[in-house]
């Protein structure tokens, strides 16, 4: 019996974060471009794709979007003919700037709220992997309050303190049968609470070209005292966990940026991020209780990857915005390590977008990102669970925003 409980424990990812769930939604004006802005200083997300960028900001602002991420991957089990899908289930993605401190003054301040990590995965309770997953929730929200220096006519640095807010609600089946005759079930839930920082510096060359570059830290999300809700066999219920612990690296990323002007009215921006994923080597779980189930560590040996994004702007009248945008994502995980909440490949990303300044003050952005998900055949190392894989994604967004 333990050695049933610790192989399928082995494939929990508690946490779980991967490419599908590293979200680039901080700025709508950005999302239209494929997500590129870190050599731009187009509005107050510059909080978070460049803090040097926004010395440079010529008005002050406040604005507050979201970006409903919808989610529809299908798995079809090695030598089956059934296509299995997952359920309907929207994460909520935020983002909220203020920019403040005199346009002409070279010190300029900024807070920032934002979600670089999250996601939702609901399979049914019957699917073919439900002893790897059938639900995963998550959410990590980061509050940057931000300084920026500008130096001279042409260099602005800038950073922030990154406190970041977890909180994590997994479960699937257990191969342990009740007495009513239905599957044993697990649900694991924390919340985390930790630190990190955001820098950048901005170039504005004499050739009209600017130039970003910065770092995002790594945040390690710490889950101290997680309710673990084992729900087996009565015979067995005093012998399994309560609690757990455990730590996950969310990746470091340094991007680099460039913003090309080839006319007053038009804008390019190029973006490249490398991700360090290489920092998560392992998923490690410790629970109070190990009469039945001893603490597990499972290996992941994720490598760095990188993401290239284009973007375009024209601004077509002094009201009106279009942009567009392409990339491509590369993904961390090896063939071996795909897991069922996180069946990630390497993926296009198509993007659109309006902006819409209606007064002085007011202006509203929209935007729409797609993205798919290559296609994956794998077997995981350690569930066994084997098949193909195939996930797009569909996230519109809007946002609002006053100037001041």
């Amino acid at each position: 019996m333990k050695k049933i409980l610790l192989i399928f424990l082995l494939g929990l990812p508690v946490l779980g974060f991967s490419q599908s769930f590293q979200v680039n939604l901080q700025g709508q004006k950005q999302i239209g471009m494929a997500g590129a802005g870190t050599g731009l200083a187009m509005d107050e997300a510059a909080i978070f794709f460049n803090p040097g960028a926004v010395s440079f900001l010529k008005q002050n602002g406040v604005q507050a979007g979201v970006s409903p991420l919808y989610l529809k991957t299908a798995f079809r089990q090695t030598g089956s003919a059934i296509t299995e899908y997952n359920k309907d289930k929207i994460a909520t993605p935020a983002m909220a700037y203020a920019v403040f401190g005199s346009p002409e003054n070279k010190l300029r301040f900024g807070i920032g709220a934002y979600t670089p990590f999250g996601g939702a995965m609901h399979w049914k309770d019957d699917w073919t992997g439900r002893y790897t997953v059938t639900s995963l929730d998550l959410q990590a929200i980061y509050i940057q309050p931000t300084v920026s220096l500008k130096l001279g006519d042409y260099v602005g640095i800038g950073g922030g303190l990154v406190y970041a807010l977890g909180k994590v609600d997994l479960q699937q089946a257990l191969p342990l049968t009740r007495e009513n005759g239905e599957a044993g079930t697990a649900q694991l839930k924390g919340h985390s609470k930790d630190f990190g920082w955001n820098a950048g510096i901005y170039i504005n060359t004499q050739a009209g070209i600017t130039i970003g570059v910065t770092h995002r830290s790594q945040v390690t999300a710490n889950v101290d005292d997680g309710d673990a809700i084992f729900v087996g066999p009565s015979s067995l219920q005093p012998t399994l966990p309560t609690k757990f612990t455990a730590a996950l690296p969310l990746p470091a990323t340094t991007s680099i940026g460039f913003g090309i002007y080839p006319s007053e009215k038009v804008t390019l921006a190029l973006d490249v991020n490398w991700v360090h994923w290489h920092k998560y080597k392992e998923l490690a779980f410790d629970y109070d209780n190990n009469a039945t189930i001893p603490d597990t560590r499972s290996a992941r040996n994720y490598h760095d990857a990188a993401a290239f994004r284009l973007g375009f702007q024209h601004q077509t009248t002094a009201k009106l915005a279009l942009r567009a945008g392409v990339g491509y994502a590369l993904t961390p995980v090896d063939d071996e390590h795909v897991t069922a909440e996180v069946p990630d490949a390497d993926r296009l990303l198509l993007s659109a977008g309006i902006g819409y300044q209606g007064t002085k003050g007011f202006g509203v952005d929209l935007s729409f990102l797609y993205e798919d998900v290559m296609s994956r055949q794998q077997t995981n190392g350690e569930s066994g669970l084997s098949g193909e894989y195939k996930t797009r994604a569909y996230i519109p967004g809007i946002s609002f925003s006053y100037k001041f």
